[in-house]
């Protein structure tokens, strides 16, 4: 994060709950829409990363782990 993205999250803390609700909501709502998977794409990379995990050319994390990498870097 950018030192002026820390300054500003440390001075935005400190705004009413309703302030930062509303900004969460813009700064969400202006982001890029990610690229929308169909059902059978998504089926597909769910079956070739279930194959590159099985033929060791990937490795899984366990979920515990990611969820306490993703708390760690978000909090």
């Amino acid at each position: 994060m950018t030192t002026t993205a820390e300054k500003l999250k440390t001075e935005l803390v400190e705004l009413p709950a309703h302030d930062r609700a509303n900004l969460a909501h813009f700064l969400i709502q202006s982001l890029p829409l990610p690229p929308v998977m169909t059902e059978r794409e998504f089926d597909a990379e769910l079956e070739k990363r279930a194959r590159e995990i099985q033929e060791g050319k990937a490795k899984g994390e366990p979920m515990e782990k990611v969820i306490a990498e993703l708390r760690e870097k978000f909090s």
